[in-house]
Protein backbone atom coordinates (compact mmCIF):
# COMPACT_ATOMS: atom_id res chain seq x y z
CA UNK A 1 0.00 0.00 0.00
CA UNK A 2 1.61 3.48 -1.13
CA UNK A 3 2.13 6.46 1.69
CA UNK A 4 -1.09 8.98 1.51
CA UNK A 5 -1.05 12.33 2.99
CA UNK A 6 -4.56 10.38 4.26
CA UNK A 7 -5.37 12.68 7.75
CA UNK A 8 -8.65 12.33 10.15
CA UNK A 9 -11.47 14.59 9.08
CA UNK A 10 -12.21 15.56 12.78
CA UNK A 11 -15.90 15.81 14.07
CA UNK A 12 -16.74 15.88 18.16
CA UNK A 13 -20.28 14.83 17.26
CA UNK A 14 -19.57 11.70 15.46
CA UNK A 15 -18.52 8.45 16.35
CA UNK A 16 -14.81 6.89 15.19
CA UNK A 17 -15.78 4.68 12.82
CA UNK A 18 -17.77 7.50 11.08
CA UNK A 19 -14.29 9.67 11.17
CA UNK A 20 -12.50 7.24 9.64
CA UNK A 21 -15.01 6.15 7.31
CA UNK A 22 -15.12 9.89 6.29
CA UNK A 23 -11.80 9.86 6.00
CA UNK A 24 -10.87 7.14 3.77
CA UNK A 25 -14.28 7.76 1.73
CA UNK A 26 -12.40 11.25 0.52
CA UNK A 27 -9.60 9.57 -0.27
CA UNK A 28 -11.11 7.34 -2.70
CA UNK A 29 -13.83 9.84 -3.79
CA UNK A 30 -10.51 12.33 -4.79
CA UNK A 31 -8.04 9.57 -6.05
CA UNK A 32 -5.94 9.64 -3.06
CA UNK A 33 -6.79 5.95 -2.57
CA UNK A 34 -6.65 4.65 -5.98
CA UNK A 35 -8.93 1.88 -7.49
CA UNK A 36 -7.58 -1.68 -6.79
CA UNK A 37 -5.45 -0.56 -3.73
CA UNK A 38 -5.37 -2.66 -1.08
CA UNK A 39 -6.55 -1.21 2.30
CA UNK A 40 -4.58 -2.97 4.99
CA UNK A 41 -5.95 -2.69 8.66
CA UNK A 42 -2.69 -2.17 10.37
CA UNK A 43 -1.15 0.47 7.55
CA UNK A 44 -4.02 2.68 7.86
CA UNK A 45 -4.94 2.19 12.01
CA UNK A 46 -0.93 3.64 12.01
CA UNK A 47 -1.36 6.21 9.46
CA UNK A 48 -4.78 7.69 11.13
CA UNK A 49 -3.09 6.46 14.86
CA UNK A 50 -6.59 4.62 15.83
CA UNK A 51 -6.84 1.44 16.72
CA UNK A 52 -7.38 -1.36 13.89
CA UNK A 53 -11.95 -2.03 14.95
CA UNK A 54 -13.21 1.64 13.33
CA UNK A 55 -10.59 1.16 10.34
CA UNK A 56 -12.71 -2.79 10.37
CA UNK A 57 -15.81 -0.97 10.54
CA UNK A 58 -15.55 1.75 8.34
CA UNK A 59 -14.24 -0.49 5.39
CA UNK A 60 -17.78 -2.43 6.20
CA UNK A 61 -19.49 0.52 5.71
CA UNK A 62 -17.39 1.50 2.43
CA UNK A 63 -18.02 -1.63 1.00
CA UNK A 64 -21.91 -1.60 1.69
CA UNK A 65 -21.65 1.79 -0.12
CA UNK A 66 -19.84 0.22 -3.35
CA UNK A 67 -16.75 2.12 -3.27
CA UNK A 68 -14.47 -1.02 -1.40
CA UNK A 69 -14.65 -4.33 -2.83
CA UNK A 70 -13.45 -7.63 -0.77
CA UNK A 71 -10.89 -9.95 -2.54
CA UNK A 72 -10.79 -13.47 -1.67
CA UNK A 73 -7.80 -14.12 -0.26
CA UNK A 74 -6.40 -10.37 -0.56
CA UNK A 75 -8.62 -7.69 1.62
CA UNK A 76 -10.28 -4.98 1.42
CA UNK A 77 -9.07 -2.90 -2.23
CA UNK A 78 -10.93 0.47 -3.34
CA UNK A 79 -13.38 -0.61 -5.71
CA UNK A 80 -12.35 -0.37 -9.60
CA UNK A 81 -13.79 1.86 -12.04
CA UNK A 82 -14.82 -0.45 -15.13
CA UNK A 83 -16.71 1.48 -18.32
CA UNK A 84 -19.60 -0.73 -17.13
CA UNK A 85 -19.96 0.67 -13.67
CA UNK A 86 -19.72 4.49 -15.64
CA UNK A 87 -22.08 3.99 -17.81
CA UNK A 88 -24.76 2.25 -15.34
CA UNK A 89 -24.12 5.36 -12.95
CA UNK A 90 -23.93 7.76 -15.23
CA UNK A 91 -27.24 6.43 -17.43
CA UNK A 92 -29.10 6.67 -14.11
CA UNK A 93 -27.95 10.17 -13.31
CA UNK A 94 -28.79 11.41 -16.85
CA UNK A 95 -32.53 10.24 -15.86
CA UNK A 96 -32.57 11.93 -12.60
CA UNK A 97 -30.78 14.95 -13.49
CA UNK A 98 -33.17 15.02 -16.82
CA UNK A 99 -36.31 14.94 -14.78
CA UNK A 100 -34.93 17.41 -12.39
CA UNK A 101 -34.35 20.00 -15.43
CA UNK A 102 -37.98 19.04 -16.70
CA UNK A 103 -39.37 19.99 -13.36
CA UNK A 104 -37.57 22.81 -12.79
CA UNK A 105 -39.11 24.12 -15.62
CA UNK A 106 -42.00 24.12 -14.54
CA UNK A 107 -41.84 24.84 -11.00
CA UNK A 108 -38.25 27.34 -10.37
CA UNK A 109 -39.12 30.52 -8.67
CA UNK A 110 -37.25 33.97 -9.02
CA UNK A 111 -35.56 33.60 -6.17
CA UNK A 112 -34.21 29.66 -7.01
CA UNK A 113 -33.07 31.69 -10.33
CA UNK A 114 -31.11 33.81 -8.65
CA UNK A 115 -29.11 30.97 -6.59
CA UNK A 116 -28.73 28.88 -9.61
CA UNK A 117 -26.83 32.29 -11.52
CA UNK A 118 -24.89 32.40 -8.38
CA UNK A 119 -23.84 28.67 -8.38
CA UNK A 120 -22.87 28.93 -12.07
CA UNK A 121 -20.71 31.96 -11.32
CA UNK A 122 -19.46 30.14 -8.39
CA UNK A 123 -18.44 27.44 -10.55
CA UNK A 124 -16.49 29.84 -13.12
CA UNK A 125 -14.77 31.39 -10.58
CA UNK A 126 -14.10 27.86 -8.72
CA UNK A 127 -12.61 26.64 -11.64
CA UNK A 128 -9.88 29.66 -11.80
CA UNK A 129 -8.35 28.17 -8.77
CA UNK A 130 -7.36 24.93 -10.88
CA UNK A 131 -8.18 22.99 -7.83
CA UNK A 132 -10.06 20.03 -8.13
CA UNK A 133 -11.58 19.47 -4.96
CA UNK A 134 -12.81 23.02 -5.28
CA UNK A 135 -14.22 22.95 -8.92
CA UNK A 136 -15.68 19.72 -7.79
CA UNK A 137 -17.68 21.24 -4.87
CA UNK A 138 -18.69 24.00 -7.36
CA UNK A 139 -20.44 21.68 -9.64
CA UNK A 140 -22.34 19.56 -6.79
CA UNK A 141 -23.65 22.75 -5.61
CA UNK A 142 -24.80 23.51 -9.52
CA UNK A 143 -26.72 20.54 -9.75
CA UNK A 144 -28.13 20.91 -6.82
CA UNK A 145 -29.59 24.06 -6.95
CA UNK A 146 -31.22 22.95 -9.86
CA UNK A 147 -32.64 19.78 -7.65
CA UNK A 148 -34.12 21.74 -5.11
CA UNK A 149 -36.23 23.94 -7.79
CA UNK A 150 -37.59 20.54 -8.92
CA UNK A 151 -39.22 20.52 -5.69
CA UNK A 152 -39.58 16.71 -5.54
CA UNK A 153 -38.33 15.42 -2.07
CA UNK A 154 -37.97 11.55 -3.73
CA UNK A 155 -36.21 12.52 -6.39
CA UNK A 156 -33.55 14.67 -4.21
CA UNK A 157 -33.40 11.16 -1.96
CA UNK A 158 -32.24 9.09 -5.06
CA UNK A 159 -29.81 11.50 -6.24
CA UNK A 160 -28.56 11.62 -2.67
CA UNK A 161 -28.52 7.97 -2.35
CA UNK A 162 -25.76 7.82 -5.91
CA UNK A 163 -24.39 11.09 -4.90
CA UNK A 164 -20.86 9.14 -3.94
CA UNK A 165 -20.51 7.04 -6.68
CA UNK A 166 -21.43 10.17 -8.84
CA UNK A 167 -18.89 12.38 -7.33
CA UNK A 168 -16.38 10.05 -7.99
CA UNK A 169 -17.01 9.66 -11.88
CA UNK A 170 -17.00 13.98 -11.47
CA UNK A 171 -13.69 14.52 -10.21
CA UNK A 172 -12.25 12.04 -12.54
CA UNK A 173 -13.87 14.30 -15.35
CA UNK A 174 -13.25 17.39 -13.37
CA UNK A 175 -9.51 16.43 -13.09
CA UNK A 176 -8.92 17.33 -16.82
CA UNK A 177 -8.49 20.55 -17.23
CA UNK A 178 -9.26 20.48 -20.94
CA UNK A 179 -12.99 19.50 -20.01
CA UNK A 180 -13.46 23.15 -18.13
CA UNK A 181 -14.35 24.95 -20.06
CA UNK A 182 -17.14 22.47 -22.22
CA UNK A 183 -18.28 22.37 -18.59
CA UNK A 184 -18.99 25.83 -18.18
CA UNK A 185 -20.45 26.55 -21.76
CA UNK A 186 -22.92 23.13 -20.39
CA UNK A 187 -23.84 24.92 -17.50
CA UNK A 188 -24.79 28.24 -19.34
CA UNK A 189 -27.21 26.38 -22.06
CA UNK A 190 -28.51 24.23 -19.07
CA UNK A 191 -29.49 27.15 -16.85
CA UNK A 192 -30.47 28.92 -20.00
CA UNK A 193 -33.57 26.82 -21.05
CA UNK A 194 -34.56 26.04 -17.29
CA UNK A 195 -34.90 30.00 -17.30
CA UNK A 196 -36.89 30.17 -20.61
CA UNK A 197 -39.03 27.17 -19.40
CA UNK A 198 -38.35 25.22 -22.72
CA UNK A 199 -38.04 21.27 -20.94
CA UNK A 200 -37.42 19.26 -23.97
CA UNK A 201 -34.14 21.90 -24.54
CA UNK A 202 -33.32 21.63 -21.20
CA UNK A 203 -33.58 18.22 -20.70
CA UNK A 204 -31.30 17.17 -24.01
CA UNK A 205 -28.78 19.68 -23.06
CA UNK A 206 -28.51 17.77 -19.48
CA UNK A 207 -28.55 14.60 -21.54
CA UNK A 208 -25.44 16.02 -23.33
CA UNK A 209 -23.80 16.98 -20.31
CA UNK A 210 -23.80 13.39 -19.09
CA UNK A 211 -22.64 11.77 -22.09
CA UNK A 212 -20.13 13.97 -22.65
CA UNK A 213 -18.52 13.17 -19.29
CA UNK A 214 -19.23 9.53 -19.63
CA UNK A 215 -17.65 9.79 -22.95
CA UNK A 216 -14.49 11.66 -21.31
CA UNK A 217 -13.84 8.86 -18.73
CA UNK A 218 -14.21 6.11 -20.82
CA UNK A 219 -11.50 7.51 -22.68
CA UNK A 220 -9.40 8.66 -19.60
CA UNK A 221 -9.91 4.66 -18.22
CA UNK A 222 -9.11 3.44 -22.10
CA UNK A 223 -5.82 5.38 -21.92
CA UNK A 224 -4.74 4.84 -18.87
CA UNK A 225 -5.00 1.12 -19.72
CA UNK A 226 -2.87 1.43 -22.58
CA UNK A 227 -0.40 3.09 -20.68
CA UNK A 228 -0.14 0.26 -18.04
CA UNK A 229 0.17 -2.42 -20.94
CA UNK A 230 2.92 -0.41 -22.92
CA UNK A 231 4.80 0.01 -19.26
CA UNK A 232 4.51 -3.65 -18.91
CA UNK A 233 6.09 -4.90 -22.36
Amino acid sequence: MEDHDLKLQMDEFLPLRDIVSNTLREGILTGELKPGERLMEIHLARKLDVSRTPIREAIRMLELEGLVTMVPRKGAEVARISEEDIRDVLEVRKALDSLAARLSCERITEEEKDGIRKAEKDFEDAVLTRDAKTIAKADVRFHDRILDSSKNKRLSQMVNNLADRIYRYRFEYIKDESNHKRLIEEHRAIMQSIFEGDSKKAQERVSTHIDNQEKGITEQLRSNKDQGNGSDG
